[in-house]
């Protein structure tokens, strides 16, 4: 049992026995990242969720007639009968251009963080004359007078204040109202009922329609314009631009970010006016996410899965100096030593808390790595092993929380790494007679 290969075998089983405390430090830290998401979602629902919208559109009753045959059942007489049913046209914007400033703020709640933001958007555009000629319905069946301004919305509990539209001139106001025959299912503002033949006597229409929300999360827009044309500012700092369609032009910095869309219809695969209802667009929005990037929980959790790695080559660096130095080291050093690295984790989630990650990966790092040094003086009695044991542990910690931080590079870097540390171990140990080493 003294021989090389029996310590070999026993502390590789150790290594494998303390994966099970890792992994109760990996629950744990699923288990507050649930807890945080649970809190930030509630945080999110009483500020205010993400938002989606579209809009203006013009919507346009007209009439349309259908025939039910009926049959009498004693004479078999065929007769029709005639009904009337009132349908929907939508009509989008000619020129739509969007500016929207989004300031955003940090909201806390105990040890948990979310991000949420004010949004003031104003859209202005023009329309051109809604017309029918596709769909051969006679003039005298259109309801102009009838007709009304729609944005489709999916939060209408986050907006702030009243919502109006200035439509050749004049003013109206948005109320809340549903289409359930929209395959677009979200909710929906709808203005009174505007007479369009007065509003385009003399051609294309300007408008000018403004909107604030609170949300959090992200910002979708679908971008309706025959042409559109849209910019966002934001103080935010670490923006994600996603959806179908991703800024022209953008400026990312530590103050925040300015980004600026420019989209034909051709760009889009709906389109300009729509009869009966209207589709679903969800799929064709510009986002714009406002999320924290890398939260504590994700690093925690990431820097947990490279427990392994810290315990197996700590155990490593033991094993080749009590082989070099001929100094016998029990099992049970062994063990404690491979419980203060698994410490490490549980002081870093448990410190994160309270202050930042890096500040408490450092407070972590440096109480472990004075813990083992000092442990390692008992064992080896001298003071040259154990400074060596803490100055390459303390290398290796720094060298995980580089690979933590990167993000592209974290496989390039960290094979790197591995490679590098592979090859010192190599040429330390390629004079050891393991034949006659004995522990």
């Amino acid at each position: 049992m003294q021989s090389s290969t029996a310590k070999i075998i026993m502390v590789g089983l150790l290594t494998l026995v303390l994966l099970i405390p890792l992994q109760y430090v990996k629950s744990l830290i699923l288990e507050r990242a649930e807890r945080q998401e649970n809190v930030v979602n509630e945080i999110n629902q009483k500020w205010g969720e993400s938002v989606y919208l579209y809009g203006p559109v013009i919507k346009v009753p007209y009439i349309t007639y259908t025939e039910n045959k009926l049959i009498d059942e004693k004479t078999n007489k065929v007769t029709y009968q005639r009904s009337t049913v009132t349908d929907y046209a939508y009509f989008f914007p000619n020129d739509l251009t969007i500016t929207a400033n989004v300031p955003t703020e940090h909201k806390k709640r105990n040890n948990y963080e979310s991000v949420v933001y004010t949004a003031a958007m104003d859209f202005k555009g023009n329309y051109t004359t809604p017309d029918f000629s596709s769909r051969n319905i006679p003039a005298e069946n259109i309801k102009w007078e009838s007709a009304s301004i729609v944005v489709k919305t999916n939060n209408i509990r986050s907006i702030k204040g009243a919502v109006g539209i200035t439509l050749g001139g004049k003013q109206y106001t948005f109320e809340p109202a549903e289409n359930p025959d929209d395959k677009d299912t979200v909710a929906a503002l709808e203005t009174r009922a505007i007479n369009l033949r007065d509003a385009f006597a003399g051609g294309a229409v300007n408008f000018d329609f403004k909107i604030q929300y609170k949300g959090s999360e992200a910002l979708r827009i679908v971008p309706i314009g025959k042409n559109t044309q849209a910019k966002m500012t934001s103080n935010w700092a670490s923006p994600s631009f996603e959806g179908n369609f991703i800024p022209d032009d953008k400026t990312v910095s530590t103050t925040g970010f300015d980004a600026q869309w420019k989209i034909s219809h051709l760009n889009r695969p709906f389109a300009q006016q729509h009869f009966g209802a209207l589709p679903n667009l969800s799929d064709y929005s510009f986002d714009v996410k406002f999320l924290i990037p890398v939260n504590q929980y994700q690093q925690n959790e990431r820097a947990s899965k490279y427990g392994f790695l810290i315990i197996g080559l700590t155990f490593l660096i033991f094993f080749l100096i009590q082989s070099v130095s001929k100094i016998s080291i029990h099992i049970f050093q062994y063990t404690m030593i491979g419980l203060a690295l698994i410490m490490f984790y549980t002081l870093l989630i448990s410190i994160t808390e309270h202050s930042s990650f890096r500040l408490a990966y450092i407070i972590a790092g440096l109480s472990v790595v004075a813990m083992i040094g000092l442990y390692s003086i008992s064992i080896l009695k001298n003071f040259k092993f154990p400074a060596f044991i803490a100055t390459a542990l303390s290398g290796l910690y720094a060298f995980i929380y580089v690979i933590i931080q990167l993000e592209n590079y974290a496989l390039l870097v960290g094979s790197i790494g591995l490679f590098l540390i592979l090859g010192a171990v190599m040429y330390f140990s390629r004079k050891i007679d393991w034949g006659n080493a004995n522990a």
